[in-house]
C-alpha cells in the first residue's frame, strides 16, 4: 500500500467560516513548528497516482476514514502528520497503517430537489451547483439525481460539468418530495459504479422533508450507515417562526443533519437564498481539505456488526485547540 507523505513541515490553515464540530483531543506529543499561514490548499497541476480503493463494507480489510480538522475559527488545518491522529474502534486503539493528506479525486452525486415548492429557489440552487464545480479537480467525476414525486438519474457519471449544468438548465419544479428515494437511488448508483474514486460524497440540495417516498427513514438511515459515502446537505428552509409549515418541512432539517453527521459530512440550513452559492463552494473546499486515515481492524471477526469509530487529535503545541470530524463507524463484512 502506498502512503503519501505531506512534504511541507509546517501547518497551513485554509480560511473558511463554518459551524463548529465537536471533537476530542488527546495529550500533546512533541511540538510541531507552529508555522501558520492562511491559504487554501492548491489544486494539483498534474494527475496524482491513484490511491487504494476504500470500500470498507466488503472489498478490503483496511478501514479508511476521511477526517476534517479545523481550528477555533473553523478554518481548515492542513499539514498535520500521521502522529497527530489516534484512531479507536469500539474503544480499542488501532494502528494507523495508511495516511494521506493529498487532494485525492472525488466521485460525487448531486441530489437535486425539483419539487413544486422549489420554484423560486431553482435559479440560486443551479448557481450553487456551479460554484461547487469550481472547487473540483480534473480527475473528479459526478452524476446527477433529480427528484420530485420520484427520483431519476438524469445524468450518469461524467467529468463534464457542462453536461450536468445543461441538464439543470431545463429543470422545472413540480410535484412532491421523494427525498429518501432520491438518496437511495444516489447511493445505489455510487455502489454499482465499480470504477468510483476512493473518496465518495453526495451533495443534497432540497427545501423540505420527505412526503412521497417508498423507502422509510429507518431504511435509508441504515443504508447510509453501510455506505462508504460522505453526505453533505444544503437545506433551504422557511424560518422556524414561519406559519403553515408542514410536519415534513419541520422534520426536514433533523433528517438531513442526522444523515450527514453519521457519514462525517454536514448539513447547512439556509434561509437566505443568496447564501446558497457560497455555502456550496465551502462544501467543495471542505472536501478538498481532508485527511484519509486507514487501519486494519484488530477485531477481524466477519460478523456484519456495526463498529463505532473515534478519532482523537494529538494536539500540536503552539496552536489553539483543534477539532476533528469523521465518519462515525462502519459495518464489518460478513464474508
Amino acid at each position: 500500500m502506498r502512503v503519501f507523505q505531506f512534504a511541507a513541515p509546517g501547518l497551513f490553515i485554509a480560511a473558511l467560516v463554518t459551524s463548529v464540530w465537536a471533537a476530542e483531543t488527546a495529550q500533546p506529543s512533541d511540538p510541531i513548528p507552529p508555522t501558520v499561514n492562511i491559504e487554501p490548499r492548491a489544486k494539483p497541476a498534474d494527475k496524482q497516482a491513484p490511491t487504494p480503493k476504500a470500500n470498507i463494507r466488503v472489498d478490503t480489510n483496511v478501514v479508511q476514514i476521511p477526517v476534517t480538522v479545523t481550528d477555533q475559527l473553523n478554518r481548515f488545518v492542513t499539514g498535520l502528520e500521521k502522529e497527530n491522529f489516534r484512531v479507536f474502534e469500539d474503544k480499542l486503539e488501532q494502528t494507523v497503517s495508511y495516511f494521506s493528506s493529498e487532494d485525492a479525486p472525488l466521485s460525487v452525486g448531486i441530489v437535486f430537489d425539483t419539487s413544486g415548492s422549489m420554484g423560486q429557489k431553482l435559479e440560486k440552487s443551479r448557481q450553487a451547483v456551479s460554484q461547487f464545480f469550481k472547487t473540483a479537480n480534473p480527475e473528479d467525476e459526478f452524476f446527477l439525481v433529480e427528484f420530485n414525486d420520484r427520483p431519476e438519474l438524469t445524468c450518469g457519471f461524467t467529468s463534464s460539468f457542462e453536461e450536468i449544468q445543461n441538464k439543470l438548465t431545463f429543470t422545472q419544479s413540480k410535484g412532491r418530495t421523494a427525498l429518501l428515494d432520491a438518496v437511495y437511488l444516489a447511493l445505489n448508483t455510487m455502489r454499482k459504479h465499480k470504477e468510483a474514486n476512493p473518496r465518495k460524497a453526495l451533495l443534497i440540495i432540497s427545501d423540505g422533508g420527505d412526503n412521497s417516498s417508498r423507502y422509510t427513514e429507518s431504511e435509508i438511515k441504515n443504508l447510509v450507515r453501510e455506505a462508504d459515502v460522505q453526505i453533505y446537505a444544503i437545506g433551504i428552509f422557511e424560518p422556524i417562526s414561519a406559519r403553515g409549515r408542514t410536519a415534513e418541512e419541520l422534520s426536514g432539517p433533523g433528517l438531513l443533519s442526522e444523515m450527514a453527521e453519521q457519514t462525517g459530512g454536514r448539513h447547512f440550513p439556509v434561509e437566505n437564498l443568496n447564501d446558497l452559492p457560497d455555502i456550496a463552494a465551502k462544501i467543495g473546499i471542505e472536501l478538498r481539505n481532508q485527511y484519509l486515515i486507514g487501519y486494519t481492524p484488530k477485531n477481524a471477526t466477519r460478523d456484519g456488526k456495526y463498529r463505532r469509530v473515534q478519532v482523537k487529535l494529538v494536539q500540536p503545541r503552539g496552536l489553539p485547540p483543534l477539532r476533528a470530524s469523521w465518519r462515525l463507524g462502519y459495518y464489518a463484512p460478513t464474508q
